[in-house]
């Protein structure tokens, strides 16, 4: 029986080999696959997801070689943050506009890290709301409404 030596490459192998093969699979069979020449829209993804599935084989197989450290322990905490950060940033940018939407996210997700600190929280806020202004409203002209529709 092997031993798996490095839990990490393990758990990374396995997942590397999982997605590649789920989407190399998924663009085949929904998707026409086309030839070298005149490649279908499954080709692509079926290189990617097979290169990726070989990826996966190779960290996988190097766990049972090479030692490695442990896999660290979980924290939810974060990811369930960030998650709620990012779908609350989806459902409140029609009501609230760019300015408070953005504010919600920021807020939020810093709620998941060990430190939250107001004041440098407020100036990430700051600086990363006059960033989206000036590239995403300005400089690419996208239709993002700015403040809540009361406001507009």
């Amino acid at each position: 029986m092997l031993k798996i030596k490095s839990p990490k490459d393990f758990w990374a192998g396995l997942m590397f080999l999982g997605f590649g093969l789920f989407f190399a699979i998924w663009a085949i069979v929904n998707y026409q696959m086309g030839s070298a020449v005149r490649m279908g829209p499954a080709y692509f993804p079926t290189v990617l997801g097979g290169l990726m599935a070989v990826l996966g084989l190779l960290i996988l197989a190097g766990s049972f070689a090479i030692e490695g450290p442990k896999v660290p322990q979980m924290h939810f905490r974060p990811l369930v943050m960030i998650l709620t950060a990012n779908i609350a940033y989806g459902y409140l940018m029609k009501p609230l506009g760019l300015v408070g939407a953005t504010a919600v996210l920021v807020f939020i997700s810093a709620l998941g890290g060990h430190e939250f600190k107001w004041k440098e929280v407020t100036i990430l806020y700051v600086v990363l709301i006059v960033f989206s202004v000036l590239v995403f409203v300005k400089g690419l002209t996208l239709p993002f409404p700015l403040w809540p529709d009361a406001y507009s």
